[in-house]
């Protein structure tokens, strides 16, 4: 485990989403690792389900709302206010509901009584849904995110990429401008590495495509890393797992179709803060990459 000192701490129901629970499970135990350094206690929900992505959502509307509605109401009887998610598209959904729920109370109540017949608590709406990046990008999360970043990044360059569903619809999402996202470049300078910026970095990852039009979802991937490399960078980070199936495995598939050689690293965003923090692998589990980060971090001036 780390040596680096716990601050204080806020409870905050935990909602990992299934990419952490199964295919990048190095983006839960680094953010389990990360949360108590930041001033979280994660209380991790239990008995809940995927939050239905963009599928359920299509297919599916009112299903989508009572999937969604089920983890809110799990995460509002654990007693916090708060549902920390590490995933984009999780954020998305849970945040929508939310809206939808909030300010429709006829809906709610609907809602709450199909719940209830299944022995689900009832919810009252008083859950915020956030983004591990917002909760590390200001305030209080930010403060302490510059005090345990005690290795630092220094020598580094990161392109950031934040995808499409952490930033839109901004009337849902509300956190930053989504043509100009700053959060981050604050991050990564915080932690004192070089943020580098190029156009891709707020374009889709081609993940919701990828199963109907293969060709047309690589040339969303190799975009971001196209560029992020042209521009110099070492390592490349985003708050999305999806997103970082995409970049990190699919980098294979464009080497096979283009000939070329590629090898960016992706990190997840906990990982990148984690090893500012100076965590270890055991709970980075950089083993776990397609694309390893490891020599890619030896370059690190400490």
């Amino acid at each position: 485990m780390s040596t680096t000192e716990p601050v204080a701490t806020k409870r905050v129901a935990y909602y990992k989403g299934c990419l952490a629970s199964l295919s990048a499970k190095e983006l839960d135990s680094s953010t389990k690792a990360l949360a108590p350094l930041v001033g979280m206690e994660l209380v991790e929900l239990e008995s809940v389900t995927c939050c239905g992505a963009g599928d359920i959502h299509e297919a599916e509307p009112d299903y989508y709302l009572h999937l969604n509605a089920r983890i809110l109401a799990y995460a509002e009887a654990t007693g916090c206010d708060m549902l920390l998610t590490v995933c984009n598209v999780c954020t998305l959904n849970l945040r929508q509901a939310n809206f939808m729920l909030q300010g429709d109370s006829e809906l709610l109540a609907r809602v709450n009584e199909n719940l209830t017949t299944v022995g689900v608590p009832a919810y009252s709406g008083n859950v915020d849904v956030r983004h591990l990046l917002w909760e590390i990008a200001e305030g209080e999360g930010y403060e302490k995110l510059k005090e345990i970043a005690h290795r630092g990044l220094k020598g580094l360059k990161v392109a950031p990429f934040y995808g499409c569903q952490i930033l839109r619809p901004s009337k849902i999402m509300g956190f930053e401008d989504p043509d100009r996202p700053w959060s981050l470049e604050r991050i990564i300078e915080a932690c004192g590495g070089e943020a580098i910026d190029y156009p891709a970095k707020i374009k889709c990852c081609g993940f919701p495509i990828i199963a109907a039009r293969e060709e047309t979802a690589l040339g969303e991937v190799i975009q971001p890393v196209e560029q992020a490399i042209e521009a110099g960078a070492d390592v490349m980070v985003t708050p999305c797992p999806l997103c970082h199936l995409s970049l990190d495995a699919w980098q294979q598939k464009l080497e096979a179709s283009t000939g070329r050689t590629f090898k960016m690293p992706i990190l997840h965003l906990a990982q990148l803060v984690g090893v500012a923090a100076g965590l270890e692998e055991a709970e980075l589990k950089f083993k776990r990459h397609i694309v390893d980060p490891r020599p890619a971090l030896e370059r690190l001036e400490v």
